[in-house]
């Protein structure tokens, strides 16, 4: 298993002695933008780590969100981009056919990245009935680390959010990782 984080404008910074890979939060809906995007992800890439890029999805708009996001996530090849669906500030969510349109759509507008989907181990459970998650699924589940419980293929295991948001990935080595996220 690899270690990673994946982090937000709550962190000014953060350690990346031992980690393979960093996500980082991008954009939200239509109108929010990380401001410590630019500097995250120079210390992400000075750090030698596979990085990725996160959108937290609101419900409608999908269009309109997935090009907000593409237009500010940083394109390199290698980065991977992923669709944070989870309950949101106002307490709704996207529903499933947003979901798979604004993974659909986001790998339309970036054909040569891989698009996943983050989503909690409840959501994963007993909100999504299609079970599509682009190219991965990333699983928030707090247990032990590369220990999800859930019965579906996953690539990245968030299994902490103290004192920041840790991840394990399943992948044999960074070398690995970093031709798998080169699609």
């Amino acid at each position: 298993m690899l270690r990673g984080i994946d982090v937000s404008s709550h962190q000014s910074t953060f350690d990346t002695d031992g980690l393979s890979f960093v996500f980082i939060k991008a954009t939200e809906g239509r109108s929010y933008v990380n401001p410590r995007l630019p500097s995250q992800t120079k210390l992400a890439r000075d750090g030698g780590c596979v990085v990725g890029f996160y959108h937290f999805l609101w419900p409608g708009n999908l269009a309109a969100q997935a090009e907000y996001f593409v237009s500010k996530a940083p394109e390199r090849s290698g980065d991977i981009l992923a669709v944070d669906w989870e309950t949101t500030g106002d307490g709704t969510h996207a529903t499933n056919a947003e979901k798979d349109r604004f993974i659909r759509e986001v790998k339309r507008l970036r054909p040569h990245h891989r698009v996943i989907l983050y989503t909690n181990r409840n959501y994963w459970l007993n909100v999504d009935t299609t079970s599509y998650a682009g190219d991965a699924l990333w699983i928030a589940d707090y247990v032990t680390a590369g220990k999800p419980r859930i019965q579906a293929r996953w690539r990245f295991h968030q299994y902490t959010d103290s004192p920041l948001d840790k991840n394990v990935a399943d992948f044999a080595s960074k070398t690995a990782l970093r031709e798998w996220a080169t699609p």
